[in-house]
C-alpha cells in the first residue's frame, strides 16, 4: 500500500513538474514574442522599410508554423510529446539569434539629417545651407554610382532577411508547445482541474509580454550602437522618429531564456497515470513500464515493438483525411474556428501597430508606449484570464455558462473599443505637412506644400526630415525649410537662430530662433492620452475574461480522441490567416496615411517620419471595431448552436429513461444500456 502511494505522490509530482515546465516554456515564447512586436518600430527605422513590408516580416512567425503544424499536431500526440516541447524550444533559441544576427554585419546606422555636417566645433556661429546650398542641393539630386552602393551598405538593404527567417524558425520551434502540451497536460489531469491548470498556465504566459515590452521599452533608449559611436555627436534623441534603439541586444537575451526553458522537458516521461485514479500495479509490471521507457527490454521484444510502431504509423498516416474530415463535420468547431480567426485577426493587427498608434496620434515616444502597454495592459489581461478561470471553477459552469461568459466579455470589449475611436488629438503641427507656414490647419501629402515664400531662396531640399521646433510652437521639416541662416553649438544642443519662416505665421515668434526635434502635443493631448489609456485598460481585462471560457467551450465541443489535432488545426488555420495576413494589410493601410516618408542616402523611399492622425486614427482604429464586431455576431451563431444541441441531448436522454422505465427491464441490463446510452450522448455532443 504505501509503494502504491508513493507511485501516485510520483506520478503527482511529475504532472506538477510537466505543469510548471509548461508554464515557463509559455513565459519565455510570450516573451520573445512581445519583444519581436515591441521592436517593430525599431526594425522598420533601421532596415528603412515601409509598414506593408515589416508587416510580412512578422507574419513569419506564422508562415514557421504553416510549414509544421498539422503534422506535429497529429503525429505528435502518439509520440514522446515533452521531448518533442523541447526540441521544439531548440529551434525557436536559433530563430531568435538568427534575428540578431544582421546588427553584426551591418555597418553603423547613420540617420538622415542636413545638420550634422554645419557645425564646427571651433567657432561660435556657423552658416547654414540656406545661405549657400544651391551646389548641395545638385549634388544631392545627381545619381551617384558609389552613393548608391555605399547606401545598400550602409543600410543593409536585404539584411532584414536574416530577421524574417529567424522570425520563421521562431513559428517552427513554437509549433508543438500548444497542442502537444495542452493535450498531454487535459489527458492526465483530473477534468474539472484542467481549467485552472489552463488559467494558471497562462497567467504565467502573460507575465512574458510584460517582461518582452519592459525589455522593449528600455532598450528602445539605447543606440543601436552602443559602445561603437560616440554618444555625443548624435544629434536625435529616443523620441525622434529616425531613431533607432538596440533592438538586436533583446534577441540575444530572449533566445538565451528559451534555451534555458527546454531543459526540463528532457527529462518526463511519455505518458502518466490519470491524476487520482487508483492504480495497483505489480512490481513486475512497473519494471515492465520502466524497461520500455529506457530502451533496456531483450531484441526480440524490441524487435516485435518495432513492427508494431510501423504499422502503427502508417495506420496514422491513413486515418488522418477521416480525422479531418471527422472533425470539420462538427458544426460548433468549425464556427468557434472562424469567430477565432476573426477576432484573432483584430488583435494581431491592433498590437502590431499600437505603440506606433500611441505615437503618432497622442504624441507619446515608442519608449513610453512600449512601456505603458507592458506595465498597463499586459497585466490587466492577465488578472482577466484568471478570473476568467476562477469563474468556471467557482460556479463549476458547463459548456452553455462558458458560452455566456465568453459572449458577454466579448461584448463589453467591442463597446469600449468603439468608444476609443473618438479620441483624437490634433495632428502635429508641421508647416507645409499638416498646418500652412501661416499656421492655418492643411493637410497634404504633397512635398511641394513644404516649399514657401520664406525659404523660396533657400533652394532646400524637400527629402529631408531633421524636424526643428520654433519658439512660435510650430515645427518645421528642417531647418532650411524653417529659414534659419545661422546656428551655435553643437550636437543635442544646436540652436538655429534668423529663422525667417517664423515671421509668416499669424502670431510670429518674438525669437527668430529654434531647437532639434519636434514641438510637443497641445497640453489637452496628455489628457485625451490618459482617457484612452484607462479605457484600453479596461476593455483588455474584460477581453481577457472571455479567454479561458472560450478555450474550454472548444475542448469541450470536441472528440477526445480528435482533441490534439482540432487545437494542431486551430493554431493552424488561425495563426495562418489570422496571423500572417492582419500586419501586412494593415501596414498597407498605415502606410497611406504617411505624410512624410524618410529618404534612404541612395535617395530611395525610407520609413515614414510623419502620419495624417485623423487619417491614421479612423482607418486603424475603424478596421478593428469592424473585425471585433462580425466577432461577436459569430459568437451568437456559436452560443445558439450549443443551446439547440444541448437541448437535444437532453431531450435523447429524457427519451431513453422513459422507455427504459416503461420497458421495466432488470437493474443488470438497465446499467448497460444506459451506459451504453451515455455513450452514444458523449459521441453525439461532438456534432
Amino acid at each position: 500500500m504505501s509503494e502504491s502511494k508513493k507511485t501516485r505522490e510520483a506520478c503527482c509530482s511529475k504532472l506538477k513538474l510537466f505543469l510548471a515546465s509548461l508554464a515557463f516554456v509559455y513565459f519565455a515564447k510570450a516573451f520573445c514574442g512581445a519583444y519581436m512586436k515591441s521592436s517593430i518600430t525599431q526594425i522598420e527605422r533601421r532596415f528603412d522599410i515601409p509598414s506593408s513590408l515589416i508587416g510580412v516580416i512578422d507574419g513569419s512567425f506564422e508562415m514557421g508554423n504553416l510549414l509544421v503544424v498539422a503534422f506535429v499536431s497529429y503525429f505528435g500526440a502518439k509520440l514522446h510529446r515533452p521531448r518533442l516541447i523541447g526540441i521544439g524550444c531548440l529551434i525557436m533559441a536559433t530563430g531568435s539569434f538568427l534575428i540578431a544576427l544582421p546588427h553584426f554585419f551591418q555597418g553603423l546606422y547613420k540617420y538622415e539629417t542636413s545638420v550634422s555636417h554645419i557645425a564646427d566645433v571651433n567657432s561660435t556661429e556657423s552658416t547654414l545651407p540656406c545661405l549657400s546650398n544651391h551646389s548641395m542641393i545638385e549634388a544631392d539630386e545627381t545619381p551617384d554610382v558609389e552613393a548608391i552602393t555605399a547606401c545598400e551598405k550602409a543600410t543593409g538593404s536585404s539584411m532584414w532577411i536574416y530577421v524574417f527567417l529567424g522570425n520563421m524558425l521562431r513559428g517552427i520551434g513554437e509549433t508543438p508547445i500548444m497542442p502537444l502540451g495542452v493535450s498531454y497536460l487535459d489527458d492526465f489531469s483530473r477534468e474539472e482541474n484542467t481549467p485552472f491548470y489552463l488559467a494558471c498556465i497562462h497567467t504565467v504566459g502573460i507575465l512574458g509580454p510584460m517582461f518582452g515590452f519592459m525589455l522593449g521599452s528600455f532598450l528602445a533608449k539605447i543606440y543601436v550602437d552602443i559602445g561603437s559611436v560616440d554618444l555625443d555627436s548624435i544629434t536625435i534623441t529616443h523620441k525622434d522618429s529616425r531613431w533607432v534603439g538596440a533592438w538586436w541586444l533583446g534577441f540575444i537575451v530572449t533566445g538565451m531564456v528559451i534555451l534555458l526553458s527546454s531543459i526540463p522537458f528532457w527529462f518526463l516521461p511519455k505518458s502518466l497515470p490519470k491524476q487520482g485514479q487508483e492504480q495497483r500495479q505489480s512490481k513486475s509490471r512497473e519494471l515492465v513500464t520502466v524497461a520500455e521507457q529506457e530502451n533496456f527490454l531483450p531484441e526480440e521484444t524490441q524487435d516485435h515493438e518495432e513492427k508494431e510502431r510501423s504499422v502503427s504509423f502508417q495506420e496514422l498516416a491513413k486515418d488522418f483525411l477521416p480525422s479531418l474530415r471527422r472533425l470539420f463535420k462538427n458544426s460548433i468547431f468549425s464556427l468557434m474556428i472562424l469567430t477565432y480567426l476573426v477576432s484573432v485577426n483584430g488583435f494581431i493587427g491592433m498590437i502590431t501597430f499600437k505603440p506606433k498608434f500611441m505615437e503618432q496620434i497622442y504624441g507619446q515616444s515608442p519608449s513610453k508606449a512600449i512601456f505603458l502597454i507592458g506595465a498597463l495592459n499586459l497585466p490587466a489581461v492577465a488578472l482577466g484570464i484568471i478570473s476568467g478561470g476562477f469563474v468556471l471553477k467557482r460556479f463549476k459552469l458547463g459548456i452553455v455558462g462558458a458560452a455566456r461568459v465568453s459572449i458577454l466579455a466579448s461584448l463589453g470589449a467591442f463597446c469600449l473599443l468603439s468608444i476609443q475611436g473618438f479620441i483624437r488629438c490634433d495632428n502635429a503641427e508641421v508647416a507645409g505637412l499638416t498646418v500652412s507656414y501661416q499656421g492655418s490647419p492643411q493637410v497634404s501629402y504633397n512635398p511641394q506644400t513644404l516649399l514657401s515664400q520664406c525659404n523660396m531662396g533657400c533652394s532646400c531640399s524637400k527629402k529631408h526630415w531633421d524636424p526643428v521646433c520654433a519658439d512660435n510652437g510650430m515645427t518645421y521639416a528642417s531647418p532650411c525649410l524653417a529659414g534659419c541662416q545661422t546656428s551655435t553649438s553643437t550636437g543635442r544642443d544646436m540652436v538655429f537662430h534668423k529663422c525667417m519662416c517664423t515671421e509668416e505665421t499669424m502670431t510670429p515668434a518674438i525669437n527668430m530662433s529654434a531647437v532639434l526635434g519636434q514641438c510637443p502635443r497641445k497640453s489637452d493631448c496628455e489628457s485625451k492620452f490618459k482617457i484612452y489609456m484607462s479605457l484600453s485598460v479596461v476593455g483588455s481585462f474584460i477581453s481577457a475574461c472571455g479567454g479561458t471560457p472560450g478555450y474550454i467551450v472548444l475542448l469541450r465541443s470536441i472528440q477526445p480522441d480528435l482533441k490534439s489535432l482540432a487545437l494542431g488545426m486551430q493554431t493552424l488555420i488561425v495563426r495562418t490567416l489570422g496571423g500572417i495576413p492582419p500586419p501586412i494589410y494593415f501596414g498597407a493601410l498605415i502606410d497611406r496615411t504617411c505624410l512624410k516618408w524618410g529618404s534612404k542616402q541612395c535617395g530611395g523611399r525610407g520609413a515614414c517620419r510623419l502620419y495624417d492622425a485623423d487619417a491614421f486614427r479612423i482607418r486603424f482604429m475603424g478596421l478593428i471595431t469592424g473585425l471585433y464586431f462580425l466577432a461577436n455576431m459569430l459568437w451568437g451563431g456559436v452560443y445558439l448552436k450549443i443551446v439547440k444541441r444541448q437541448k437535444k441531448l437532453a431531450l435523447r436522454s429524457q427519451a431513453r429513461e422513459n422507455v427504459l422505465e416503461g420497458n421495466g427491464v432488470g437493474n443488470g441490463h438497465a446499467n448497460i444500456n444506459i451506459a451504453k446510452n451515455q455513450e452514444d450522448t458523449d459521441k453525439e455532443s461532438t456534432i
